[in-house]
């Protein structure tokens, strides 16, 4: 119950606007300068701003083995942040994960997976794993005051999350050219996600209006809502998952959030589905949720256009769940 209070309130903030009272700490800045764009979305709209393409690629054909490691990351004496990344090992696919594992031959993109309010990324390990072996790089920080152990909670330290997340980001793309570090010379730097359920939801819509990632290529928002403001930056196609009968955050928060997304974009709703138990592997929507999650990376990240076909059958189960697209 103290949960759901906490997180009833973080929705109420969030839908009235940027959270009063907290001062957000500036985005990470990006490793390229943000492009200029052309084309207009409607008449009078400022013009949208397109990342330069990335050259489409093969995606993986078969699960990868997972390797996982820990880094022990901070963004300032207050702002620890340890994360867990899942990875693309060498290896058969096992279902397991291998500490230190030397990763798959090649480079994969980046995601971002944020937890919610009294979260931990070991939570969200049934969707990063199954991310890793289907060929990203899943990076998931504990956030210093909403995670489950944090000695001094507090729900408005949300508002600064999302830099905290540009942080992490930005720290784990440099791994790519550290000789040495077990990643050096595997990761896309020019292909980044940010993805993220409940207050990570919000931690990830933040990425894409207030405090802004031009980096980003893809979203996924997970029973989020829009962190006040609006969306703002470089064209984001974003995918956005939310159970019906969330009484957490809102079904009507999450269908917000998508109604104000100027951009390509895709609803995935879970029928009687409540605040999370499709992040379970053995709950009701999962499935659906990581076929139309991951091939959704698949076609933003790796430019698979076959992955982009497949979207409507993976989120579409009758009576389980409901697929809607603006792609």
């Amino acid at each position: 119950m103290r949960r759901r209070r906490l997180l009833s309130g973080l929705l109420a903030l969030a839908l009235a606007g940027p959270l009063a009272g907290c001062t957000a700490s500036p985005a990470a800045p990006p490793s390229h300068p943000t492009p200029r764009g052309s084309a207009a979305a409607s008449p009078g709209a400022p013009p949208l701003v397109h990342l330069p393409p990335l050259p489409a690629r093969p995606s993986p054909t078969r699960p990868l083995a997972v390797g996982v490691r820990q880094l022990d990351l901070t963004r300032g004496p207050d702002r620890p942040l340890p994360t867990t990344i899942w990875y693309p090992a060498r290896g058969d696919a096992d279902g397991a994960t291998h500490p230190g594992a030397t990763p798959a031959t090649g480079r994969y993109p980046l995601v971002l997976l944020s937890h919610g309010l009294m979260g931990r990324p070991e939570a969200l390990a049934p969707i990063g794993i199954r991310w890793a072996a289907a060929g990203f790089i899943v990076a998931a920080p504990t956030y210093p005051h909403t995670n489950h152990d944090a000695a001094h909670f507090d729900i408005l330290d949300v508002v600064n999350q999302p830099a905290d997340a540009s942080y992490v980001i930005s720290q784990v793309l440099a791994l790519d050219g550290h000789d040495g570090d077990l990643l050096a010379g595997h990761i896309d730097t020019a292909a980044v996600a940010a993805t993220g359920h409940s207050a990570g939801g919000i931690t990830t819509t933040g990425m894409l209006s207030a405090q802004r990632d031009p980096r980003l290529r893809a979203a996924i928002v997970m029973a989020g809502a829009l962190l006040g403001g609006s969306y703002t930056g470089p064209v984001t196609p974003a995918l956005f998952v939310h159970g019906d009968a969330d009484q957490t955050v809102t079904y009507e928060g999450g269908r917000s959030a998508y109604d104000a997304d100027p951009w390509p974009k895709a609803f995935l709703t879970v029928i009687g589905g409540d605040h999370g138990s499709y992040l379970t592997a053995d709950g009701p929507g999962f499935e659906q949720m990581i076929n139309a999650t991951t091939d959704f990376l698949r076609w933003t990240l790796y430019g698979d256009v076959a992955a982009l076909a497949r979207l409507a059958a993976d989120g579409t189960a009758a009576g389980t769940t409901r697929w809607e697209s603006k792609l």
